[in-house]
């Protein structure tokens, strides 16, 4: 009797250790459940994020032309207007070329506007992405309440100057010029503005890029020149882009059979580097006097400029431009060192006892430049054998100096070592030229010594 509880109690408690390993089992089960679950949902998640962020901007000739004709069937049905809209969805005289980039959520493509290449460009797919102007709201208010109200071509003028200065950054009180294209247009223009008029111009002054190229269309050269819109896309001239892996920067050699020196002779691309050079300083001189606030490229990257076959650089992709008061409003941030003050190519000093970020940019446009451009064109590894030349010399030891001297804050030192600059460019061209005619007229004495011992 004895033995058989003892059989009866090692029963139970082989019953227990039994229940005891299935319920382990079932616990380990569900927690490796659980784990493939989590791991399963953690892959499908990042694949629809790389899906949303790659693959959804994707660029794609079929998504482009689907895109301008959804464009032009809300022109047809009157919801938006611009000049180059009957061009595009009526007359045919637009012709789609081919997809540049999307990039985060901005469109641009390249096309053909009566025989001239453009590049159409709007940042965000869709009109009705954009704000609507409060304004016209109103009126559908006031218009179902019996009171018809209409925006003169003075109110106009004054809210799309309102908009352009708060997106640029510009004060209220500032005094900064207009171009003529807006004020003339909408001065002349006696009759009151269409809904579809308002709501395309409202769409066009909440893309930062086409309010600053507005801005600076009469003011300068050294931007891309808006030529037309319709609604939310705006036509800008296309310029070929400078690229990183080409040692010139811009492809130079497209342009060596058109462009001729002051004596008549072909430039060749060595020629052409000291003049797009010195256009580059013009252009950094204009940023700094021509405007009334200074002018901030914070992205300075052969991408970002191309040149005319004048060999006038232009900045093309200027969504990191920012004049003076918008410009102190992004350095000014919290910090523990100088490197929590860097903005891309804009930088200012950490003052580590309020821990905060100067205003005041400490580098320059034109440090910029010469770090990432000049310094490439300039060094003995491209120049060969003129790299010994006293001037090259010169000049390689001045864009060094340049690239090195932090010199935002020091006005003078800046405008110095663009004068600087400037005089050993221009030196170099005249050279050059100097060169080419002594080369001709020795071209010259060996045909006449032919010629004579024939």
């Amino acid at each position: 009797m004895f033995r058989a509880r003892r059989q009866a109690a090692g029963l139970g408690r082989g019953g227990c250790g039994l229940r005891w390993l299935w319920a382990r089992t079932r616990r380990r089960s569900a927690v490796l459940f659980l784990l493939l679950w989590l791991a399963s949902w953690l892959f499908l998640s990042g694949l629809f994020f790389v899906h949303t962020t790659m693959f959804s901007d994707f660029c794609t000739d079929e998504k482009s032309r689907r895109i301008l004709q959804r464009l032009c069937e809300e022109y047809q049905q009157g919801a938006l207007t611009g000049d180059l809209c009957e061009d595009l969805c009526v007359a045919g005289h637009v012709e789609y070329k081919r997809c540049l980039y999307y990039e985060n959520g901005k469109k641009v493509m390249a096309a053909i506007w009566r025989g001239v290449p453009i590049v159409l460009k709007s940042k965000l797919e869709n009109f009705s992405s954009y704000e609507t102007l409060a304004l016209l709201e109103y009126q559908d208010t006031a218009g179902d309440l019996g009171v018809e109200e209409e925006l003169s071509p003075l109110d106009v003028v004054f809210y799309a100057t309102s908009q352009i200065k708060n997106l640029l950054g510009l004060e209220a009180g500032s005094n900064l010029t207009l171009p003529r294209l807006w004020g003339q247009k909408l001065r002349k223009k006696s009759q009151f503005y269409s809904r579809a008029e308002l709501a395309s111009l409202w769409a066009l002054v909440q893309q930062e890029e086409y309010a600053f190229l507005r801005v600076m269309q009469d003011l300068t050269d050294h931007v891309a020149k808006v030529l037309g819109s319709c609604g939310h896309f705006y036509a800008v001239e296309y310029l070929a882009a400078g690229h990183a892996w080409d040692q010139n920067i811009f492809s130079l050699e497209e342009f060596s059979h058109s462009l001729k020196s002051e004596e008549g002779q072909i430039l060749t691309e060595t020629d052409m580097v000291p003049r797009v050079a010195l256009s580059f300083l013009d252009m950094v001189d204009h940023f700094e006097k021509d405007f009334s606030h200074h002018l901030h490229l914070c992205d300075i990257k052969p991408e970002n400029f191309a040149i005319r076959k004048d060999l006038t650089v232009a900045a093309i992709d200027v969504d990191m431009a920012f004049f003076e008061p918008k410009m102190q409003d992004i350095l000014e941030q919290n910090c523990t060192n100088d490197n929590d003050c860097n903005f891309f190519d804009c930088m200012s000093k950490c003052n580590t006892k309020k821990n905060k970020c100067g205003s005041k940019r400490k580098n320059s446009n034109l440090q910029v430049i010469c770090e990432k451009i000049f310094r490439l064109w300039f060094s003995p590894t491209l120049l060969g054998e003129k790299a010994g030349r006293p001037l090259q010399v010169e000049l390689q030891q001045a864009v060094q100096d340049c690239a090195e001297t932090m010199s935002g804050e020091n006005t003078l030192r800046t405008q110095n070592i663009r004068l600087h600059l400037q005089g050993l460019l221009t030196q170099l061209v005249q050279e050059d030229s100097a060169n080419h005619r002594s080369r001709k007229q020795e071209r010259a004495k060996r045909h006449i010594h032919t010629a004579l011992n024939f």
